[in-house]
């Protein structure tokens, strides 16, 4: 080790440019003022390019940090402080500011006592300086976020037993104090007696790892009001103490209801507010399996068309309203109720022998009869065909429990309405509820193995040739297992009784678009789908139909949708709110059987379609009916005035045709000539068309 006699001036001015140390010393006699070789080069210079002067250092001080700095060495010279110390920053040769830390002091006096030398040392601290600056921007962001989550911070010092909660925290429980400091007690008080030993427990969880606990918990605050809060929670370990359990606190209270809220309605109807198909079809397959007996209940109501076409769906969602409250009011508490779709309902009746379903279906035929309909539908009436079936096979399926109900209700209406039946094969109607429920099984399963089949029928224009139709409606036929092929009339019906009509238009529309996009793009043609009440009310339809034009290529402006009264009706909400965004995205949109019920011109004018299909039944006698070519005529008169295309079906006569030509309305199903055919025929016919020069087109 060097002794005391090597450590001359040189020595610590090694030591000084070792730890990059700029001095500086200041005669305060003489004004003069000393800035060694290192302070010059911390600020780019070399030796002998900067000229000494008391106030060099101030010259090269920024604007904003000058006034501090020569306050810092005032106080100091005049006894206020012990030394100086300030930060500051100084302009490098290259132009940019480079911070320092000045740290001096008075080093000589006068014989008063009077200052008259000081020195010092300034060290570059930019690195530091930029380090603080982000984490400022570290910390500013963090505190953004939690002021944007509503999240509060809190710790308990486990050694000093001190709690701290932030102003955040104290919002959230509702302290009124002025520190962050709370007694170790308080959290406690505020827990509600249900979840107290859970949020205790979680709490001294972390104390065993140092994995973050997540918990929720309910509070009661001073006034009384129940919160859901949630906390993450984690213990830190400190060497020199017990260590910290720190926390996060968040009021979750309205995210909890709105979770309630969804669960809610994705298990009831959102119109009557019972169950819907989904969550009654999960019950009652739960309370088939306990092999307990029990009784099933198929409700639909009689002459609630007629309602609506009188009255509106106004007064239709009304009386539906009505119906349900009125149901629930003379059901047990053991009974469940639900809504299957439109104006069907049923219930599950546990421990139901044949006295209690009577008395039972007796008190709802009484309930649907006594629902107020309102005033604007005061003058109709309504009543209910009840179907029962009762089952105690545990093996029995959902399916089959209900078609068993379904079909009795059938024989219920054929007996005049108004009335209930109870199922028995000797009381089945003509189409059995078990085939329908077959059939609908078979038709998912035709969907997998390729017998479901797509078929089209042209739409033509007048004045235009047979061989350039442009416009192709969408049909499905199934093929049975014995290789015949099932007509819609009965496959589609057992789909939408059982709940699949949704899956089986999907199942049409991807299809139909993956085999046939780019026909659709070349512009040879366009398609249009017929849509079934379940695939109205489905609120991810639009979400599937985008994704599937995404994928094969196919624009919006060829695909057509039509939608009929009747699923109107069902769901005019939703058919409402389908039409918008049909027409937002260019898609077109046409009224299937138009005229057939009373209401078809309220939908005309609530809907902006860009077609509608008159009725067949308008058109069958147009040729020898009066009152049918007037209401054609002016449907078609209306429909033109508002910038729609108009279209006939049922056509089957050369007279029917010529009508309706000088009418100017277009015809399409049911032409005898063009029956319907399978579409990969249809798209490959009007492919080839579209392919040819304008010249050669037949």
């Amino acid at each position: 080790m060097a002794d005391k006699k090597n450590r001359n001036g040189e020595f610590w001015e090694l030591a000084l440019e070792r730890a990059h140390l700029g001095v500086w010393d200041w005669d305060l006699r003489t004004g003069d003022c000393f800035y060694s070789a290192m302070w010059s080069h911390m600020l780019g210079y070399g030796e002998g390019e900067l000229v000494e002067a008391s106030d060099l250092w101030l010259q090269l001080t920024h604007p904003d940090d000058r006034k501090r700095a020569v306050a810092s060495g005032e106080r100091h010279i005049a006894g206020l402080t012990d030394s100086i110390e300030t930060e500051l920053r100084l302009k490098h040769k290259s132009g940019h500011w480079v911070w320092v830390l000045d740290r001096g002091g008075v080093v000589e006096r006068d014989a008063e006592g009077r200052p008259v030398r000081l020195m010092g040392v300034q060290t570059d601290i930019t690195k530091q300086k930029q380090a603080e600056a982000e984490l400022e921007q570290v910390n500013v962001r963090f505190r953004l976020a939690l002021a944007a989550s509503g999240t509060g911070i809190w710790h308990h010092d486990l050694a000093a037993r001190k709690s701290y909660w932030d102003e955040r925290t104290r919002e959230i429980f509702g302290v009124v104090a002025e520190t962050d400091e709370v007694s170790q007690d308080l959290w406690h008080s505020y827990l509600h007696p249900d979840d107290r030993a859970d949020a205790e427990r979680a709490h001294l969880a972390p104390l065993q790892t140092q994995k973050v606990v997540a918990v929720q918990y309910r509070i009661i605050k001073r006034d009384g009001e129940i919160r859901h809060v949630e906390s993450l929670i984690r213990f830190i370990a400190d060497a020199q103490s017990s260590g910290q359990i720190l926390g996060t606190v968040r009021d979750i209270t309205e995210a909890k209801q709105r979770e309630q809220e969804l669960a809610h309605a994705a298990h009831h109807d959102a119109l009557t507010g019972l169950l819907n198909r989904a969550a009654f079809d999960r019950l009652l397959a739960e309370h088939i399996a306990t092999a307990r007996p029990l009784a099933v209940f198929y409700v639909d109501l009689d002459y609630f068309k007629a309602l609506n076409d009188f009255a509106g769906h106004a007064a239709g969602d009304l009386a539906l309203k009505s119906v349900a409250e009125r149901i629930l009011g003379c059901l047990p508490p053991s009974v469940h109720a639900a809504r299957l779709g439109g104006d069907e309902f049923a219930l599950l009746v546990p421990g139901c022998d044949a006295a209690q379903a009577e008395r039972l279906a007796g008190a709802i035929l009484a309930a649907v009869r006594d629902a107020d309909l309102g005033s604007t539908a005061a003058s109709r009436k309504l009543a209910a065909s009840i179907g029962i079936a009762f089952v105690a096979d545990e093996n029995t399926a959902v399916a089959d429990a209900l078609a068993c109900a379904d079909d009795a209700c059938y024989a219920a209406k054929a007996a005049g309405r108004n009335r209930f039946a109870v199922f028995s094969p000797e009381t089945t109607s003509g189409s059995s509820g078990l085939n329908a429920a077959r059939l609908a099984a078979d038709t998912v399963d035709a969907m997998e193995d390729g017998r479901l089949k797509l078929f089209g029928q042209e739409i033509h224009r007048l004045g235009t040739p047979l061989q350039e139709s442009r416009h192709v409606e969408v049909l499905a036929r199934l093929a049975g297992r014995n290789g015949r092929l099932i007509p819609p009339g009965e496959f589609i019906p057992a789909a939408e009784r059982f709940g699949i009509a949704s899956r089986l238009d999907r199942w049409i529309i991807r299809t139909a678009l993956s085999l046939h996009g780019p026909a659709l793009k070349s512009g040879a043609l366009t398609l249009g789908f017929n849509l079934s009440a379940q695939t109205l009310s489905d609120p991810q339809l639009w979400d599937f139909v985008d994704a599937v034009i995404d994928e094969t290529g196919a624009p919006h402006s060829g695909i057509g949708f039509e939608i009929t009264e009747t699923a109107a009706v069902t769901n005019f909400t939703a058919a409402e709110q389908f039409v918008r965004k049909a027409r937002e995205r260019r898609c077109r949109v046409s009224l299937d059987d138009f005229g057939a019920g009373m209401s078809s011109f309220e939908y005309l004018r609530r809907f902006p379609v860009d077609a509608i299909k008159i009725d067949g039944s308008f058109i069958e006698h147009i040729a020898v009916s009066r009152f049918d070519r007037e209401i054609v005529s002016a449907i078609s008169g209306i429909a033109r005035s508002l910038g729609c295309s108009v279209v006939a079906e049922k056509i089957e006569e050369q007279d029917s045709l010529d009508i309706l030509r000088d009418m100017g309305v277009a015809f399409g199903q049911g032409f005898l000539l063009h029956r319907p055919e399978p579409l990969q025929a249809i798209v490959a016919r009007a492919s080839a068309q579209a392919a040819l020069p304008a010249g050669r087109r037949a």
